[in-house]
């Protein structure tokens, strides 16, 4: 399996309901550090998974609608916990839709996986990973 990684970061402002979260039910701030794994079982004619460039300005726009943003003002967010597990398979469902568009190019139609991990900081970070 090859892979092809690109990474990106956001800055946004959220809320947690449940006690669980103890003082995280009250806003606070995040810097995630967000990394894009895209998975191929071969390369292309230029030995290639995907072009890093589209796979970067794909990332850069998916994100961008988060970025700056409190997650509890976004629509499609309302009433989630968006931690930061949830978050990853919210990247992860968008970037798949970007490379169902091609936004990735034509190296996009061969990818078998995709994976996104978000760093929360440098001892936390959280993944989802799926089949495309």
């Amino acid at each position: 399996m090859y892979a092809l990684t690109v990474r990106d970061h956001v800055m946004i402002a959220h809320s947690f309901q449940g006690e669980v979260f103890g003082p995280a039910q009250k806003l606070h701030g995040a810097t995630y550090v967000v990394d894009v794994e895209f998975q191929s079982e071969d390369l292309d004619s230029d030995g290639l998974v995907v072009d890093i460039g589209l796979a970067s300005e794909a990332l850069k726009k998916l994100i961008m609608d988060y970025n700056y943003r409190n997650l509890d003002d976004v629509p499609s967010l309302a009433g989630k916990n968006t931690t930061t597990e949830y978050m990853a398979r919210v990247i992860f469902d968008g970037m798949a839709r970007q490379i169902a568009d091609g936004e990735v190019g034509p190296g996009g139609q061969r990818l078998s996986g995709l994976k996104v991990t978000l760093h929360e900081s440098h001892i936390a970070w959280a993944s989802y990973q799926g089949s495309l």
